[in-house]
């Protein structure tokens, strides 16, 4: 996997190419973009005859005191601006609905490529940056791929069209503006370049403050029991007072560039103006060229400030298309083979590891797994026990195909699954984590997550089946009701509930549990382990043990240190043999010998690892 890079700023890239990347995304839309390219002509075109309407009005009507010519030449500047306005309104739709269109179409394929990234990349790769990707330079490729495509297009033409035609006009005074342009569009260039420095310092300091505030606000039970509340407050007004003071900088800056702006470029045309009445005044042009020519020469110059606006806009475009290439290329470690080995339709559930050593990418010297080797009969239920970093969730993480081991071959059901689909694996895999993930939608669509075509009925059987029923008709609105962001709305227990539910939808062969009972009171407790024997009826169960119960109840307990397998028994033959087995024991049971008085198998031994 390529380096990925975290830098949070915003800069402008130096080069365009990067928005060549666009192409793909425009290309389904050319007939669209087509439309607009010729609506934008229309409406350029009706603009840049009103100069020449004008001329005439002034040449022919006034001079000559013709009133109907002058009516004539009235309705004609009416029909022109007509249609310049309904062409131009038709254009800035088509234009602004194909950036919306693009935008949607880009951040759609960002979010399919890292949904299927492995976790490998998020140990390297803040999710906060790859939200804002997804989110804040997606927005700056949307402001240029249809608004300020738009500017671009319209002004180009407009600038090169009133150039064209100041030239066929005036040559001579088409000269001076050549000579002046350069005075007026150098400073406002070099403003411009301030303005988006301090633009972009104003949009870090409100990510900032936005950062902070969403930061204590999901843990905001946790501020308020360290009474925490005023050094927050604190915080974040010295937050918002830095990002007011940069905003009024840059509010400087652009009051200085818009009155070097107008000033310039009225300034030059008013030069222009001068020279072009002498002119008049001796008989070198009429007074409707003078017009014809002023009009253009202000369209020559607001296409040009308008044009060096968007190119900074332009610029940070490209950036941001850059750092949007770079998320699309990063590849997964974990793909699925060209031509995937299909897993055998029997659904057996046998698992076998075979000499499978592993380290987290994170950490290449240490040994997650070394030469661990197991086989797991169909229906069989290991408990796997040890220490923490003793590799009992890295069973589940490679077994899940989250990663390939350095050394060594997993089997599912006689498949390698090295030479199978993860998506296929997977399928054949239910889990229930210890912390269980509740999305912000129903109970319903939660229980559903494990199997979308499950129907309604089939819903609200796996709740039953997962003493989940009672509790979720309780709720406001049954089973459509709002769970909120993470299952606010529930307690621990019936999250777990949910889980449940959700594996026994899955109904998948091979079961994970990593048990979660150990932080619930009593009757949860005893509701949630009623539903994993349910669960685990007809299925090959891996635990990862942290009560006696499941130890007792277990056909194999596999004990774990250091990433090998130290022993396999039952309970008791692993207390009179085993010395790391009968010190976790006797250090959660009290006694050895006496396990009803235990609380329950947990995680003892200290280690630098949470694998």
């Amino acid at each position: 996997m390529p380096p990925f890079s975290n830098d949070i700023n915003r800069p402008a890239s130096r080069k365009l190419q990067p928005l060549r990347a666009l192409v793909p995304f425009i290309r389904p839309y050319t007939r669209t973009l087509l439309v607009a390219a010729a609506t934008l002509l229309i409406a350029s075109s009706a603009m840049l005859a009103i100069p020449l309407a004008v001329r005439d009005v002034i040449d022919n009507g006034f001079t000559a005191g013709d009133l109907a010519r002058i009516d004539d030449y009235f309705w004609l500047l009416l029909a022109v601006v007509l249609i310049m306005g309904l062409f131009g309104a038709a254009r800035q739709y088509l234009v602004t609905w194909l950036g919306e269109r693009v935008v949607a179409d880009i951040r759609d394929a960002v979010y399919r490529h890292v949904i299927r990234m492995d976790p490998a990349f998020y140990e390297t790769t803040k999710i906060g940056e790859v939200l804002s990707r997804l989110t804040a330079d997606t927005t700056l490729i949307q402001s240029i791929s249809g608004v300020g495509l738009s500017i671009i297009l319209r002004s180009s033409i407009q600038f090169i069209g009133a150039l064209i035609l100041l030239a066929l006009t005036n040559p001579g005074l088409m000269g001076i503006i050549v000579v002046m342009l350069p005075a007026v569009l150098v400073p406002i260039l070099w403003i411009g370049r301030w303005v988006r420095r301090l633009s972009r310092d104003s949009q870090d300091r409100i990510a900032d403050a936005s950062g902070l505030a969403t930061e204590t606000l999901t843990a905001a039970q946790t501020v308020q029991s360290f009474t925490a509340e005023d050094t927050e407050i604190q915080r974040f007004g010295e937050v918002i007072e830095i990002s007011f003071q940069t905003a009024v900088r840059r509010i400087r800056a652009r009051a200085v560039f818009s009155m070097v702006a107008i000033s310039g470029m009225f300034t030059a045309l008013i030069i222009v103006f001068w020279i072009g009445a002498r002119e008049v005044l001796s008989g070198n042009m009429t007074g409707g060229e003078l017009g014809q020519f002023a009009l253009y020469a202000m369209f020559a110059a607001m296409s040009a400030v308008m044009l060096s606006e968007v190119w900074g806009e332009l610029q940070r475009a490209a950036g941001a298309m850059e750092r949007i290439i770079e998320l699309l290329e990063v590849e997964p470690n974990i793909k699925s083979p060209q031509h995937p080995v299909p897993l055998p339709d029997t659904r057996d559930g046998r698992i076998r590891f075979e000499d499978v050593s592993f380290s987290y990418p994170s950490r290449p010297g240490i040994a997650a797994m070394d030469q661990f080797s197991l086989d797991i009969q169909p229906g069989e239920k290991i408990a796997f026990v040890g220490p923490s970093g003793a590799g009992k969730s890295t069973v589940f993480q490679l077994l899940m195909r989250f990663y390939d081991p350095r050394a060594g071959r997993i089997y599912v059901d006689g498949v390698n699954i090295a030479d199978a689909s993860p998506q296929d694996v997977r399928g054949r895999i239910g889990i229930v984590p210890q912390e269980t993930v509740i999305f912000g939608a129903s109970a319903r669509d939660n229980i559903r997550f494990g199997r979308p075509d499950a129907t309604d009925a089939e819903v609200e059987a796996a709740a039953q089946a997962a003493a989940a029923d009672v509790f979720i008709r309780a709720l406001p609105e049954g089973y459509d009701t709002y769970l909120g962001e993470r299952g606010t709305r529930l307690s621990g227990g019936q999250k777990q509930r949910i889980a449940i539910a959700r594996a026994i939808l899955k109904d998948a062969p091979i079961l994970l549990l990593d048990e979660a009972t150990s932080s619930l009171d009593a009757e949860s407790e005893r509701l949630v382990q009623e539903a994993l024997e349910y669960l685990e009826q007809n299925r090959t169960t891996i635990v990862i043990a942290h009560r006696l119960a499941t130890v007792l109840k277990a056909d194999r307990i596999v004990v774990m240190n250091e990433g090998r397998i130290v022993d396999i028994g039952r309970h008791a033959e692993l207390v009179a043999r085993d010395p790391l087995y009968a010190r976790l024991a006797e250090l959660q049971f009290g006694e050895s010998n006496n396990p009803a008085s235990a609380a329950g198998l947990v995680e003892v031994l200290p280690e630098a690892s949470s694998r």
